[in-house]
């Protein structure tokens, strides 16, 4: 399980070892070109592939990608039957990509409201890439940072209920360990495109200090320059974890 940036002070590097991605103005990248929201959407599977492909070219060892929130099912029925048809098709026509790229897909969220063969495509594209450790890529769906908090919560007095007589024993790693990526470092950086500056739900526990990068480029037009001009600005940032400025830079100089 990895451990709390609130309770010790990570690794850092140049280039972000965990990137997550809110992808966001599939719709808006539609509309303003006179095109049906689903056609944003569409094209926007074409941006995920270059984001898997420059994260692990550039040694990123996590991507994670917020590619439908429990909220998303107010959505027009249309738009979310499109949404599940392509993450189908996703399924089908990019695991062979990912396992020669050595990624491992893991997808992470409520899945017992998609149908079952989304579902089974699922553990399947799961199971076929789970040997694979160059590139840790995470898909988000149906997933809620508070449904997160709510189900590790749960879990954690399933698995030791003498907790629930001893509320005083909880502490961060109790519950960390059942969250829906324990296996995962927190994000370093955060992205969010389209324009919009919140974090929506997503990862909240996970997020505590991440950085947080907001573009207006929507997210079909989010490429391989987009990105690294998100590290860029990245590699700017100092990174204190609640320490003072000079002692981060007195550990560093050691």
């Amino acid at each position: 399980m990895a451990i709390s940036s609130t309770q010790v002070v990570p690794d850092t590097s140049a280039i972000p070892q965990h990137v997550a991605i809110i992808m966001d103005g599939n719709g808006r990248w539609a509309s303003k070109r006179l095109l049906p929201r689903t056609a944003g959407h569409a094209k926007g599977v074409q941006s995920v592939r270059r984001a898997v492909e420059t994260c692990g070219r550039l040694g990123v060892k996590y991507l994670t990608l917020f590619a439908f929130s429990s909220e998303n099912w107010r959505r027009p029925a249309d738009e979310v039957s499109l949404l599940m048809r392509l993450f189908v098709q996703a399924l089908e026509r990019e695991v062979a990509r990912l396992l020669e790229q050595g990624v491992r897909l893991h997808v992470v969220g409520d899945l017992s409201a998609f149908e079952p063969r989304l579902q089974d495509l699922i553990s399947q594209a799961q199971a076929k890439t789970a040997h694979n450790d160059t590139l840790h890529l995470t898909v988000c769906a149906n997933y809620g940072g508070r449904w997160d908090i709510l189900q590790a919560t749960r879990n954690m007095l399933l698995a030791r209920p003498e907790l629930a007589q001893n509320p005083a024993a909880i502490d961060e790693e109790a519950l960390a360990a059942h969250l829906s990526m324990a296996w995962a470092p927190e994000p370093d950086l955060f992205i969010r495109t389209g324009g919009e500056q919140r974090i929506s739900n997503f990862l909240i526990w996970q997020l505590a200090y991440a950085e947080l990068f907001f573009t207006e480029c929507y997210w079909p037009d989010f490429g391989e320059r987009e990105l690294l001009a998100a590290f860029e600005w990245y590699r700017t940032r100092e990174r204190r974890f609640g320490r003072t400025s000079a002692q981060v830079h007195g550990v560093q100089g050691r």
